[in-house]
C-alpha cells in the first residue's frame, strides 16, 4: 500500500549495475500496446482537443460518416461518454461546480481544461481472443513523480473504453494517471449482415480479417452457424455484454485490477528510472503509488469488486457513485428508514430490474404522476396494466385503469423502491431502460449466444411504420463505437420482439403473442422474470458469480448515491452494502455512505429531458467530493466524513422545462465532516438506520 506522500525517482535517473527491477509488461496483455501522445492543444487526454466549450457544443462531425478514422471515433466517443455522465449545461453547474475548466481545488479558470499526455491501450486476454477486454492508461505530462497516484475509472453501464472519462477527469487534474477498462462490454457490435466486427480503436473489419484482433466476435450456439442464423433472422446485431457468452460481470473486479496493473506499467514506461542500458525500471510500485478505485454505476460496482478481490495491496482507497453491488442471499442485512424496516432490500440486480420491467410502464400511468418528466398517457402503458390483470397469477388488481396503475405502483414500493423514485418511472419506461437491461443481463448471466434469441428477443434497426428489422444504416454502424451505450436501444438499434404475432418488430410497439395485445410485449417481460422465479440453472449460476463479499479490507472508502435513484434503488445497493461491510469488517471498517436527496442515476438527463432540471441535482458534484475526501485521508490523514444524508435543494423553475434556473452552491451543500444527529446514517449489528 502506498505510504502517505509516496514518491518515485525522476524519470531521467539511472540505476547502477544490472537490470534489477525491469518494467515488465503484465502477462495478461496480448498483442501490441498502442501508444499515442497528445499535445494538449490539437488533441488531449480529457477532451480530445474539444476543450470545455467543445464538450458542451454539437457533436464533432466525421469527414466520411461511413468510414470515420480512429482519431475521429476517439474524439466522438469522448464527447458522447463525457456527456452521458455529466450535465454539460452551464445552468446545471458545468463550468462552475465541475468541468474541465474547474481545477483540482474547485477554482473556476478561464482555460479549456485540455490535458497533454500519453495514452496506452491494449487488450487483456487469455490467448483465445474471446475476452479481449480493453485496458487503457492515461498518463498526463504533469504526472507527479514525487507524489505518484492512480485513479481507476472503469466504464459505466455497458459502455466502451471511454465510458469513465468524466470520472477520470478528477485524476488527471490531480496529476494522477487514470486506469480505464471497458470490463468486457462495449458499444460497437458484431453486425451479422455484413459479418463485420469492431477493432480496439472502433474501426471495423470483416470477421475473417480481424481474427483475434476483434474487440468482439459473436459465436453461434446450439449447433447453429452465424450464416444460417442470419439467413433466417436477417439484420440482427450482437453486442458484447449480452452475447459474448463470458458473463462479463463476473470479471469486473479482475478487469479493474488489470487496468490498474497496466497503468502501473505505463507510468513506469514513461517516467520510471532508466538503467545504464536504457531499460526502464519498475520505479513505481504499489508500495509508493497511491491508488484510488473509482467510477460510477457498473463501474462503481467494479471498483468495489476490485477492492474486495485485491490481495496484493494494490488499492489504497475507494470512492464510487451509485454502484451496482449485489449482496448474497445470505447477507442478512436489515434496512430501516425513519425507524421502520423498508418493504424489501438487498435484491439482486436481475431480480429488481425484471420487476421494474413488469410494472414501471403501468405504474407510470398513475394519475398522481401526471406532472412527472415525460409523462404520457400511452396505449402501451394502459394495455400493459390490463394485461397484468389477466396474466398468470394476476400481477396487478383492479377493474379500472386508475386502480390498476395504483396497484402497479404499490408493487414497486413493496419491491423496495422509495417513493422519491416515482416520478422517474415515466421517463425510464419511455426510454425502455428496464427492458433493455433485463434482456442484456438475462443473456449475459445465462451465457447465451446471439443465435439463442433468449425469450424471443433480438437486436436490430427498426424500419418503416411497422418498425420491423432492417439493415442498420452504414453510418450508424460505422459510428457506434463512439455513439452507442452497449445496451440497445442505442443509435439506430433497438430491442426486437421476434414472437410478435405479425412478425418481428420493435419490442415497445409490439404485441404479446398470448393475447395479441399491444402491451409492449408483456409475454417477453414475463419470460425474463420467469427465468429468475423458476431458478433457471444457467441464469442462477451466472448471478451467483456476481455477489459481493462486503470486505473492503479496511480501506478508506466512500459510496455516494442519490435517494431518488430509480435504476439502482438505494434499498438494494448502497444501503444494504453498508450493512454488509460493517457486519463483515466490524471496527476495522472505514466505509462511509453518503445518501443525497434529490439525486438520481442519470446526470446526463438533467437539462436534456424536460422536467429533470426542476427536480434533480448533479450527483457528479458529490462523487468529486468523495474523491477529495478519500484522497485527503490517504495523503494527509484527514478524517473521512461519517455516513449521512445530505439534504439538497432542487433548482425549481418551470415544472417541465428542459433547462432549469442557474444552480447555486446552496443547492448542493457540502458533505458534513460531522453530520447532525437527524442526518446521521448508522449501523447497529447488521441493521442500517437511515433517517427520513
Amino acid at each position: 500500500m502506498a505510504a502517505c506522500g509516496g514518491g518515485g525517482g525522476p524519470g531521467n535517473s539511472s540505476g547502477g549495475g544490472g537490470n534489477v527491477t525491469p518494467n515488465i509488461k503484465p502477462a495478461f496483455v496480448v498483442g501490441t500496446v498502442g501508444v499515442k501522445t497528445f499535445d494538449g492543444n490539437s488533441d488531449d487526454l480529457l477532451t480530445a482537443g474539444l476543450g470545455k466549450d467543445g464538450l458542451s457544443a454539437a457533436a464533432p462531425a466525421f469527414a466520411n460518416p461511413n468510414a470515420p478514422t480512429a482519431a475521429e471515433l476517439r474524439r466522438n466517443a469522448i464527447w458522447t461518454n463525457y456527456r452521458a455522465i455529466v450535465d454539460v449545461q452551464a445552468a446545471g453547474g458545468y463550468g462552475s461546480l465541475y468541468g474541465p475548466n474547474v481545477d483540482a481545488l474547485g477554482n473556476v479558470t478561464g482555460g479549456q481544461g485540455k490535458i497533454p499526455g500519453t495514452e496506452y491501450i491494449a487488450f487483456a486476454d487469455d490467448g483465445t481472443g474471446q475476452q479481449n477486454v480493453t485496458v487503457m492508461a492515461q498518463v498526463p505530462d504533469s504526472f507527479d513523480i514525487r507524489n505518484p497516484c492512480i485513479i481507476s475509472a472503469t466504464s459505466s453501464g455497458s459502455r466502451g473504453i471511454y465510458g469513465g472519462i468524466a470520472v477520470g477527469e478528477w485524476g488527471l487534474k490531480r496529476n494522477c494517471a487514470v486506469a480505464y477498462t471497458d470490463k468486457g462490454t462495449g458499444a460497437a457490435p458484431h453486425d451479422l449482415d455484413t459479418d463485420t466486427v469492431p477493432l480496439i480503436d472502433g474501426t471495423r473489419q470483416s470477421r475473417s480479417a480481424a481474427g483475434k484482433l476483434a474487440q468482439f466476435t459473436a459465436q453461434p450456439g446450439g449447433g447453429q452457424t452465424l450464416a444460417g442464423f442470419t439467413g433466417t433472422f436477417p439484420h440482427r446485431l450482437a453486442f458484447k455484454h449480452a452475447h459474448s457468452q463470458q458473463n462479463p460481470e463476473a470479471s469486473w473486479g479482475a478487469n479493474t485490477l488489470q487496468a490498474i496493473q497496466f497503468t502501473m506499467w505505463a507510468i513506469n514506461d514513461k517516467f520510471g528510472q532508466t538503467n545504464t542500458d536504457g531499460t526502464r525500471q519498475a520505479t513505481f510500485t504499489p508500495a509508493n503509488v497511491l491508488v484510488i478505485a473509482s467510477a460510477v454505476s457498473n463501474g462503481g460496482g467494479a471498483a468495489i469488486a476490485a477492492a474486495e478481490q485485491d490481495t496484493t495491496g494494490l488499492i489504497d482507497g475507494v470512492a464510487v457513485g451509485e454502484p451496482n453491488v449485489n449482496l448474497p442471499p445470505t447477507a442478512g442485512v436489515i434496512v430501516k428508514r425513519g425507524g421502520v424496516q423498508v418493504a424489501a432490500s438487498g435484491k439482486h440486480l436481475y431480480d429488481y430490474t425484471t420487476i421494474a420491467n413488469l410494472y414501471q410502464l403501468c405504474a407510470a400511468q398513475d394519475t398522481s404522476l401526471t406532472n412527472a418528466p415525460m409523462f404520457s398517457s400511452t396505449g402501451p402503458g394502459l394495455a400493459r396494466c390490463a394485461s397484468l390483470v389477466t396474466a398468470p397469477n394476476s400481477k396487478v388488481t383492479g377493474g379500472t385503469a386508475s386502480a390498476q396503475t395504483a396497484s402497479a405502483l404499490a408493487a414497486l414500493h413493496n419491491a423496495g423502491w422509495e417513493s422519491e423514485s416515482d416520478e422517474l418511472f415515466a421517463s425510464l419506461s419511455a426510454l425502455e431502460v428496464a427492458s433493455s437491461i433485463s434482456v442484456t443481463y438475462a443473456n449475459a448471466y445465462s451465457r447465451a449466444s446471439v443465435t439463442d434469441r433468449l425469450c424471443n428477443y433480438s437486436f436490430a434497426s427498426p424500419g418503416g411504420a411497422t418498425a420491423t428489422p432492417v439493415a442498420i444504416p452504414a453510418a450508424s454502424l460505422a459510428g457506434l463505437f463512439s455513439t452507442g451505450n452497449g445496451v440497445p436501444p442505442t443509435t439506430s438499434v433497438t430491442l426486437m420482439n421476434d414472437a410478435n404475432p405479425s412478425g418481428p418488430m420493435r419490442d415497445f410497439l409490439s404485441n404479446s403473442p398470448s393475447n395479441n395485445t399491444a402491451d409492449a410485449n408483456l409475454d417477453g417481460a414475463l419470460c425474463l422474470r420467469n427465468l429468475f422465479d423458476n431458478t433457471n440453472p444457467a441464469l442462477m449460476t451466472g448471478i451467483g458469480q456476481t455477489y459481493r463479499t462486503g470486505n473492503l479490507g479496511g480501506r478508506p472508502s466512500i459510496i455516494v448515491q442519490g435517494r431518488s435513484d430509480g435504476l439502482l434503488p438505494v434499498n438494494h445497493t448502497s444501503r444494504p452494502y453498508l450493512g454488509l461491510n460493517k457486519s463483515v469488517e466490524g471496527n476495522v471498517s472505514k466505509l462511509s455512505y453518503i445518501e443525497v436527496t434529490n439525486g438520481q442515476h442519470f446526470d446526463g438527463f438533467i437539462d436534456v429531458l424536460p422536467g429533470y432540471a426542476a427536480r434533480y441535482i448533479p450527483m457528479h458534484v458529490y462523487l468529486n467530493r468523495a474523491l477529495d475526501a478519500v484522497y485527503a485521508n490517504l495523503r494527509n490523514g484527514t478524517a473521512l466524513p461519517a455516513s449521512q444524508v445530505v439534504r439538497t435543494t432542487p433548482r425549481g423553475g418551470v415544472n417541465n422545462a428542459t433547462v432549469g434556473p442557474q444552480i447555486l452552491p446552496s443547492n448542493v451543500p457540502p458533505i458534513a465532516a460531522t453530520p447532525a444527529a437527524a442526518d446521521a446514517i448508522t449501523v447497529s449489528g447488521s441493521t442500517v438506520n437511515v433517517p427520513n
